[in-house]
């Protein structure tokens, strides 16, 4: 494997994910033929993942408006120190967090990478920055579950980066690096052909998924991209090693549009002009509150969309982004107002899942 001035803990993790994939190869190979051969697709393995390699960026999926334990916002933070860290240095999550020795997150890791960061020495700035291959492009980035904006990353990363087919919390199997990418493409393509699930989007056939990864310009493929994935289980996830800085490996800022004109916004924008990139727009999610259902997670979602909407919505009353990260931060702010809710974990709980929400059921905004 390449040096990219990594710690010895980081090419260890690396070096680990890689032996594995290549020791499996054939057998890997033999599942994606498996699966071409079935849907009748003449396609080589090697072309099919060349052009996964020519196409793959990474997206880090985050809440802008977030607070760290310090009191600053999660941008705030980006803007100042101008790089991006761990759960185990910020202490905050829009999953689980586990991040502590002997946490799910540290176990997780070391059975993934070879309990390459679990030797004495290693520190927590050492640790991997989460992330997910964004393979079709979805303007709303490859993991919006974890977050309403995301940074995309420039083609170099991935080289560091090992992946993941599924979350790591479900103790998956398939996995390798870029440049040993058949066990996650053969677990992907096994998920696409059983359930017609294509990282967030639905009833979608393997020959129509493989064409758009062979030609992304093809008008038959072309809905996949730059649409949004709503992908909430079903991701690439990428683990990054090294540092992750902005001024070297951020492409874009790309931002829900919820925040336009907001003091969040202003941050985003100072944020990309300060390290030189593009800031750019998706197209956003938002829900009124007759829409917030109640058979997904959980009958008490309606009622707390009520209380986001009343306390924190602008005139036009959509639940969307922003009006859900006012809630958050309160949550942590002035949690007095939430004690009928329950504890403040416990409510920033429901307001994730209400984020949830919004990705699956959110319009977007006209």
């Amino acid at each position: 494997m390449m040096d990219f001035k990594l710690t010895n803990a980081q090419q260890k993790a690396l070096d680990y994910v890689y032996q594995k994939a290549i020791q499996n190869k054939s057998t890997d190979r033999e599942r994606i033929q498996k699966i071409l051969n079935v849907c009748e697709i003449e396609c080589d393995v090697a072309d099919l993942i060349k052009a996964i390699c020519d196409i793959a960026r990474l997206t880090i999926n985050f809440h802008p408006d977030r607070l760290l334990a310090d009191g600053r916002s999660v941008i705030a933070a980006l803007y100042e120190e101008g790089i991006y860290r761990s759960q185990f240095e910020t202490k905050i999550s829009n999953g689980g967090l586990t991040a502590f020795a002997g946490g799910d997150r540290d176990i997780w890791e070391a059975a993934m990478l070879g309990g390459a960061y679990q030797v004495p020495g290693v520190i927590e700035a050492e640790r991997p920055k989460y992330a997910g291959l964004n393979l079709m492009n979805y303007s709303d980035g490859a993991c919006p579950r974890f977050g309403s904006c995301h940074l995309r990353l420039k083609a170099h990363v991935v080289q560091r980066a090992t992946l993941v087919f599924g979350d790591s919390a479900s103790n998956p199997r398939d996995i390798g690096v870029i440049n040993a990418f058949e066990p996650v493409l053969a677990g992907l393509l096994e998920e696409v052909n059983a359930h017609g699930n294509v990282l967030g989007r639905r009833e979608v056939d393997v020959i129509t998924f493989v064409s758009a990864l062979l030609h992304p310009g093809n008008t038959r493929t072309q809905f996949f991209h730059r649409s949004q994935g709503r992908a909430l289980d079903d991701y690439i996830e990428a683990q990054i090693h090294g540092e992750l800085c902005m001024a070297d490996d951020v492409d874009a800022l790309v931002a829900d549009p919820s925040f336009q004109n907001t003091a969040t916004g202003e941050v985003l924008e100072a944020t990309a002009k300060k390290y030189g990139f593009p800031l750019e727009w998706h197209e956003g999610f938002e829900l009124s509150l007759e829409e917030v259902p109640s058979d997904f997670r959980g009958p008490e979602m309606p009622s707390l969309a009520r209380r986001v909407l009343g306390n924190h919505a602008l005139k036009d009353g959509y639940l969307n982004a922003a009006t859900i990260g006012l809630a958050a931060v309160s949550v942590v702010a002035d949690p007095e107002q939430w004690q009928d809710w329950g504890s403040p974990k416990d409510t920033l709980q429901h307001i994730k899942y209400l984020w949830h929400i919004l990705v699956v059921y959110g319009k977007l905004r006209m």
